[in-house]
Order: structure tokens, then sequence, then C-alpha cells
């Protein structure tokens, strides 16, 4: 059972095209994944997985961009995994998303190996012990890893994918060693999409793409400037945030 109504919000992406129901208190839903599902490149009839999925903001963002696509939503936590289904219904994505309840240590026996054509996850970007926890339990566990490290959660997308099938993840800069570390003989062509708060600032943020069984060289993209100078969004950001745009990967190798 999910949380009462009145500790809930119920809030506008993509410009009103989605509207999230989502705890007042916890782990929130943020720019981070709306930006991870329009790195999806996806068809109308393929079959994807959001891992981690929250109340299913990315899984959502991704069925709602791309009339067709087929999303499996998995979830540890069982009063997220409902308001994914409530969000899913909600918006009319009920046919689309199926959500499951469970982990990517031990995943429902429906989500099966080698069988998605995109896997796309937004792991908890600290590791254990770096920095202070939360005292919001589902916050804390949102942010920073538990028994199930990185390294478990590339393990899990590369081993649900199809041979040939992406690997998308949003993460910390500062971690992109560990990334291709993880991702190093199980998936290559590594694409690096860089999210700049602004001109002349440091990434925080990346979008890392692989695929698996690639052994293509890395690539680093231009990427995307999220803020003009103060606080307003950059147009092309805009455009993915507002407007429900994708982050076209291949023109920014031009």
């Amino acid at each position: 059972m999910s949380a009462p109504e009145s500790q809930l919000s119920d809030d506008a992406l993509l410009g009103g095209r989605l509207q999230l129901l989502q705890p007042l208190s916890g782990h929130r839903a943020g720019i981070d994944a709306v930006l991870l599902a329009a790195a999806i490149d996806a068809r109308p009839g393929e079959l994807t997985l959001d891992a981690g999925a929250g109340v299913g903001t990315a899984g959502l963002c991704l069925a709602r961009r791309i009339p067709g696509v087929s999303v499996d939503a998995l979830e540890i936590d069982p009063e997220l995994a409902d308001l994914a289904r409530q969000n899913a219904h909600r918006n009319g994505l009920g046919d689309a998303v199926e959500v499951y309840c469970g982990s990517v240590a031990q995943p429902p026996y429906r989500i099966t190996a080698n069988s998605y054509h995109h896997v796309f996850m937004n792991p908890p970007f600290q590791e254990p012990g770096a920095g202070s926890l939360s005292p919001d339990p589902g916050r804390a566990g949102a942010h920073q890893e538990s028994a199930v490290g990185l390294r478990d959660w590339i393990k899990f997308a590369v081993s649900m994918a199809r041979p040939g099938g992406c690997i998308s993840l949003i993460h910390r800069a500062g971690r992109l060693d560990d990334l291709l570390a993880a991702l190093k003989g199980r998936a290559g062509g590594c694409e690096i999409f860089p999210l700049w708060p602004g001109n002349g600032k440091p990434a925080k943020r990346i979008i890392l793409r692989a695929y698996k069984g690639n052994d293509g060289p890395l690539m680093l993209l231009p990427g995307l400037t999220l803020h003009e100078p103060g606080s307003k969004y950059t147009e092309a950001a805009e455009q993915i945030l507002r407007h429900a745009g994708a982050l076209d990967f291949a023109a920014n190798q031009k």
C-alpha cells in the first residue's frame, strides 16, 4: 500500500505531458531521470528495462516520448513500485509500462536475461561510507550504495541486455573510472555525454551509453549545457525538460 495522499505531491513533468505522484519526503524525482530517459534511443516495439525505477519517472518519460515502446520497471521499495503503477495508469501508459517489485540482486523471474534492447538506470551515486547519510531512509538508500554496489548494477544491466543491446545510465562524473572498470570486458563502444551546469563549469553528471558485446572505442561527446548565466535553462535543455525532446547523441558526433 502506498503512502496516504496527504504525504504525496502531484508534479507535472515534460511541460505537463506527465503527472507524477511521489512522496513529499525521501528521494524525489529530478531532472536526472528526465535526461536519462531522453538518452534512450528506442524504437516502437522494442523492450526496455528501467532498473531502480522509483515512482517510474524515467520509464514513463520514455513511454510518453516514444509511443509503442515497452518498459519493464524494476523497483525494490513496494510503496514506490505501487506509486509507479498508479502513475502509469493515471497517465494512460498502463499498457506500455509494467512495474515489478524486486532488486537487481534478486530480480523477479519475469525480468529475464538477454531480453532487452535497452537497459537504463540511475544507481546510487555515493560509495559506501562516502559522505554523510541523509536521516531519511528513502533518500539515503537512493543516494548511497549498499551491499549491492555499482559493479553489481552494471553486471545486472549487461546480463539483462540482449546481444548488442544498449546500457545507459546517469552518474557522477567523478566515478567515470569506476563505471568504465565495471563495463570492461562486458560492454564497449562507450559514449560519454557530459552534462555541463553552465559554460565554463565542470560537469558534475554524465550520461554513459555502452553496448553489450561491443569492443569499439570510447567516444567523449560535447554534451549538453544545462543553464544560461543565472538559473535559466538553455534552449537545448528546455527542449528536453519541457518539450519531451530527445538527446541526439549522433548529432553531437558531427
